[in-house]
């Protein structure tokens, strides 16, 4: 939020700006730069002077707050009269624009946020150079106390461009200054027909932004998006924002409720007051009529007449050269010289993170939601306690303003509470919007009606399949699971490809490609018609065999040199697999899926979620193919010995190693007695571990002899026991070589992020050996390869052996990241870990108090994994 000595709740803001800035520095550059040196200095004075606070300043705009109206008249009345006293350069004369304002808002990072702060900044962009306004709610505050020789001037009442309820404004006056100005630059000054908003505007300034830019640079802007995510409202914005820039007008044409290609030219005829003549090409007759004249069309809602609007458009841009046309649409035009800008949703919060009132109010679709749920119930507040539901019913709806609107106005009759558990029945919860409204805006339903309607047959079948998906897909997925007998799959990619158009499916691009999704509601809307259709079965069928079959490849590759590539191909598609793990636990399908994805929950981190999955999985499966529950047994037996439940671990690990001997699998016999004797050393009882790994070292060798071991992984593995031995017995040299045989084993497989583990190996034997210099050399190669692999665990593995060699604050520090790192995998530390940290902190108790422990060991859990990294990489 803004310093702690700023104002907060109630506050008078003062915005200033200079007067054609952009042309001074076009033109005289070095004198501008010593000119608004001098302006920044006199402004702050005049600012500090008042006690005012500067929270942001933007070019030569500033931005600053105070805690009473006064001072921030006394601030603007002192910064003008020395402003006009200065002796500016002549090249560069500084005329600076102010404006007043005082209302509620919200503070954070620095700012402030709410309506009050876009009110100043609109009646700032009225004023002109040397001049100071003054809104109504100011006034107000200081008309009794203003100082000698001060005025306020009633200008009357402006509608500003902010589109909002007019403004009283006034003008500050003194005999110092100047009083004459031209009329103020306000929407009635300029010939329009935009219409007033009756709600405040919310968010969007970079959007605005950026299509002002797309203005700049191309004369037709398309602003497409999905239905209600406020294209009409964000275009009309930005109309009233360039007012000024087209001096012949700036003329709404809304075509929503226009039937064809006719009316549609007719309605724009009426717009620009042109009436018919008789055997006239009505087109050709508009153009003639715009000619020269700079003018700003606004084509809205145009996606049900897209090809007569592109007719219309190209006509006119070509004969009108100072004509520039934004449009409203759910695809894009399609015509050359277009230049198309996806609306987005509003700013969401995280819905897995915590959320409290004050933290909030920095997202745009929150913000909307608040300001439309108070006028429905001017009692809602937003509080601590339903915070998240708040931002769970923003979330859910994907951040749309229209669905977001029509949810605000239930709070009038439910608490948010309720709403959010109820949006699972959002097409009858999201009722009732505005009567004045058209009708396919007053419900959620009628809103996706709209847009589905317009859809060829084969469109809707598709989107009706896309909505089995969860969370998103590509197009190798969306080809195997939408195809059929009537549509091949290069067919589906390209009815994805029309969707995208029309603003039914979302492009994500990335590094790796293009994936897609449907917004939430409009994946309900699509799953409902196709439970309608009957044939849903068949497409979640399509699904699960697709996502059971991708974890499959996955597998082997995640053991081996592709390890990197599988583990990003996996990530994204994390809610399918879960949709699939749901909807077939009690199924083959689901075991099978289990015992694949296992490794990637290991190197992932997720070791709770993919044990309760396995778990349940082998539960409801007892008699699925021995081969799978032997797999899904191995991968639940190692997860749980890695949080510490041993006794769980050796029964799952040996009906897994029972099954694959009785298959005759001598590889998945291996893997499973591997494992059991990594349960044992757990235990420390190395005695009967060696036994254990002994046993799955020589099958792992023979198969290797034999040239049928295709998966080194276990190898690897059993090369690093086996040093583990020799370690405990203090044999460091047959330890060093086991070691290094099982990271050239896991480094040939091409298996980098499970080489790591070696390396921790390797680098703990050179600190039982004394060798610091091996051991941090160890340390620093293995953790660069755990970072990029984002395997956590394998981190925590690292930060404890930097933590061994580390000096006291260090050393106490990096333990408690370590703990922290642990916890939230659910992976306790084993006996001689936790043996090894209590040394550490014995010997840091040597050089720090009690206190000064904990402090330092809170200060580790509270860090983040890179702080941590690098504090680490500063032990030498």
């Amino acid at each position: 939020m803004p310093p702690e000595s700023a104002p907060a709740g109630t506050v008078t803001f003062l915005f200033t700006d200079i007067e054609g800035s952009t042309k001074l520095w076009e033109s005289h550059p070095e004198s501008m730069r010593v000119s608004l040196a001098r302006h920044d200095a006199l402004m702050r004075e005049a600012i500090r002077n008042a006690n005012g606070t500067v929270f942001k300043t933007i070019g030569d705009a500033f931005c600053a707050s105070f805690a009473t109206a006064p001072e921030g008249l006394a601030a603007a009345l002192s910064a003008q009269l020395v402003l006009i006293n200065e002796p500016w350069p002549e090249e560069t004369p500084i005329k600076v624009r102010m404006a007043l304002h005082t209302g509620a808002v919200e503070s954070r990072d620095n700012d402030y946020f709410g309506p009050p702060v876009n009110r100043v900044a609109r009646l700032l962009s009225a004023a002109h150079g040397g001049q100071s306004l003054l809104s109504q709610a100011t006034f107000e505050l200081v008309r009794d106390s203003l100082p000698s020789g001060v005025g306020l001037k009633d200008l009357g009442s402006f509608q500003l461009k902010d589109l909002a309820r007019p403004e009283q404004v006034y003008q500050l006056s003194h005999p110092d200054l100047r009083a004459d100005f031209p009329p103020l630059r306000s929407l009635s000054s300029h010939p329009n027909n935009l219409p007033l908003q009756l709600t405040s505007f919310i968010g969007r300034e970079t959007e605005i932004d950026r299509i002002k830019a797309l203005l700049d640079t191309s004369r037709l802007v398309t602003l497409t998006g999905a239905g209600g995510s406020g294209k009409t409202r964000l275009g009309i914005q930005i109309a009233a924002d360039l007012l000024e820039s087209f001096s012949d007008g700036v003329w709404l044409v809304e075509l929503a409720s226009i039937p064809d290609a006719e009316s549609l030219v007719r309605t724009l005829a009426n717009v620009l007051n042109l009436a018919e003549v008789p055997e006239t090409n009505l087109t050709a007759a508009i153009a003639i009529h715009i000619g020269n004249r700079t003018q700003l069309l606004i084509l809205d809602n145009c996606e049900h007449l897209v090809e007569p609007s592109a007719i219309v458009a190209d006509t006119l841009l070509k004969s009108c050269p100072n004509l520039r046309i934004l449009v409203t649409s759910r695809e894009a035009l399609g015509i050359p010289g277009e230049s198309a800008y996806r609306v987005p949703p509003l700013a969401l919060p995280d819905r897995r993170a915590a959320h409290s009132s004050a933290s909030l109010t920095q997202f745009a679709a929150v913000r909307l939601f608040i300001d439309r749920a108070v006028l429905a119930e001017p009692r809602f507040t937003v509080t601590n306690e339903n915070a998240p539901a708040v931002a769970s019913v923003c979330c859910q709806l994907d951040g749309i303003p229209l669905a977001i609107e029509l949810a605000a106005a239930r709070v009038r009759s439910m608490p948010i509470e309720q709403i959010e558990a109820r949006l699972d029945q959002r097409f009858l919860l999201l009722t009732g919007g505005s009567r004045i409204a058209l009708p396919r805006q007053q419900t959620l339903r009628a809103l996706i009606d709209w847009s589905y309607d317009l859809l060829e047959a084969r469109e809707k079948a598709v989107l009706q399949r896309l909505s089995v998906f969860a969370g998103g897909f590509d197009l190798e997925a969306c080809e195997f699971v939408c195809a059929d007998d009537q549509m091949e799959g290069w067919e589906v990619s390209e009815l994805v490809f029309s969707l995208a158009d029309k603003s039914l499916v979302v492009v994500h691009e990335s590094p790796r490609g293009h994936r897609y999704s449907l917004l939430e509601s409009i994946r309900e809307y699509a799953r409902d018609r196709l439970t309608t259709s009957g044939n849903q079965g068949q497409y979640f069928e399509r699904h699960t065999e697709y996502f059971v079959a991708l974890a499959a490849a996955a597998m082997p590759g995640l053991r081996g040199s592709s390890q990197k590539e599988w583990l990003q191909k996996l990530d994204p598609d994390n809610d399918n697999f879960l949709a699939v793990l749901h909807r077939a636990l009690d199924t083959p399908h689901g075991l099978a899926l289990t015992g694949c994805l296992w490794w990637y929950w290991y190197f992932r981190g997720r070791l709770t979620e993919g044990r309760a999955w396995l778990t349940a999985a082998l539960t409801h499966n007892p008699d699925a193919d021995p081969e799978l529950r032997a797999r899904s047994l191995n991968g639940a037996g190692v997860l749980a010995e890695y949080q510490g439940d041993f006794d769980s671990a050796l029964e799952l690990l040996n009906e897994s190693a029972e099954i694959s001997r009785s298959l005759g699998d001598r590889w998945a016999l291996a893997m499973a007695l591997n494992n059991v004797g990594n349960v044992y050393a757990s235990k420390t009882d190395f005695e009967t571990a060696s036994t254990f790994w002994g046993e799955a070292h020589t099958i792992f060798r023979d198969l290797d002899a034999e040239g049928v071991l295709t998966d080194l992984g276990g190898l690897g593995a059993s090369f690093d026991n086996l040093g583990n031995v020799a370690s405990i017995s203090g044999r460091i040299d047959e330890a060093r070589d086991y070691y290094q045989q099982g990271l050239e084993v896991r480094r040939k497989a091409g298996n980098l992020a499970l080489a790591a583990y070696s390396l921790v190996n390797l680098g703990t034997l050179e600190v039982q050996a004394g060798n610091r210099e091996a051991a941090l050399d160890h340390y620093v190669n293995g953790l660069e390869s755990s970072l990029e692999f984002q395997d956590n665990f394998a981190v925590s593995y690292f930060l404890f052996g930097f933590a061994a060699l580390a000096e006291a604050i260090v050393a106490t520090t990096l333990l408690g990241q370590c703990e922290a790192l642990r916890e939230d995998l659910g992976i306790p530390l084993g006996k001689l870990e936790s043996e090894t940290q209590d040394e550490i902190l014995a010997r840091a108790r040597d050089h720090l108090t009690e206190e000064e422990v904990d402090a330092l060991w809170e200060k580790g859990r509270a860090m983040s994994v890179e702080e941590a990294v690098q504090l680490a990489l500063q032990v030498r």
